[in-house]
């Protein structure tokens, strides 16, 4: 690490699906050799293990009672990001289709909320140089007192259109209502609502290249941790 003696600085990253979050949020903490973790993989391990298990999605009461039992585990290495629930390695399974479109039902749930808001803090707390979050509610509720604050966003329609490309063979059309759709729910659930935090840094991403934002981020945070 060349961090020398700076302090460990947190840095949350939120904003609506498409608008290069997790691209960004990697890129930023491997360039300045923070931590990494995608707080929205944890959210689809649970999920996983819900479907997996037979819990009924419709039910909060249902997964609201085994919020606690799966052992979810997020490797921070920018470069390797794992997740693994119950010793099982999740990254390929959370992404499916199945999950993605019940991960906003179980993401509602203030007992699956709180469980995994301590997992993300205790990661955050724990990391020695410092780690970039990325995911909803992370200014807001997950890291209120974190340094640095970014929401990053984009049109529906530029959103849609990397997603689909994400999505290999994905109807961008399809693809953006879906996106539109889930906004709406994330925004509009009574915990922890996807919103920007009051004193974020807004970046709209619409017409920038990957690159761009990368850049714009990396500003901010060594402009925060020369400050600190």
């Amino acid at each position: 690490m060349e961090n020398g003696a700076a302090k460990p600085v947190i840095v949350a990253i939120d904003g609506p699906s498409g608008t290069g979050k997790s691209s960004t949020s990697k890129a930023v903490a491997a360039q300045l050799g923070l931590s990494y973790l995608d707080t929205g993989a944890q959210y689809r391990a649970i999920t996983w293990w819900m479907v997996s298990n037979g819990i009924d999605i419709e039910d909060p009461t249902a997964i609201a009672a085994v919020a606690g039992k799966p052992e979810i585990v997020s490797g921070t290495d920018p470069a390797d990001p794992t997740i693994s629930v119950d010793g099982i390695d999740v990254s390929a399974p959370i992404r499916t289709q199945e999950v993605t479109s019940k991960v906003s039902a179980v993401s509602a749930v203030p007992e699956v909320r709180t469980r995994i808001t301590e997992l993300q803090r205790s990661l955050a707390t724990s990391a020695a140089y410092g780690i970039v979050v990325e995911g909803r509610d992370i200014g807001t509720t997950v890291l209120p007192d974190a340094d640095l604050k970014i929401f990053l966003t984009a049109s529906p329609e530029a959103r849609a259109a990397r997603r689909s490309g994400e999505l290999k063979g994905a109807d961008v059309n399809a693809t953006r209502e879906a996106l539109i759709k889930r906004d709406a729910a994330d925004s509009s659930r009574k915990t922890s609502p996807l919103a920007k935090a009051d004193d974020a840094v807004e970046v709209d991403t619409t017409a920038l290249t990957l690159q761009q934002v990368i850049e714009c981020v990396v500003t901010l945070v060594e402009e925060k941790r020369d400050a600190k």
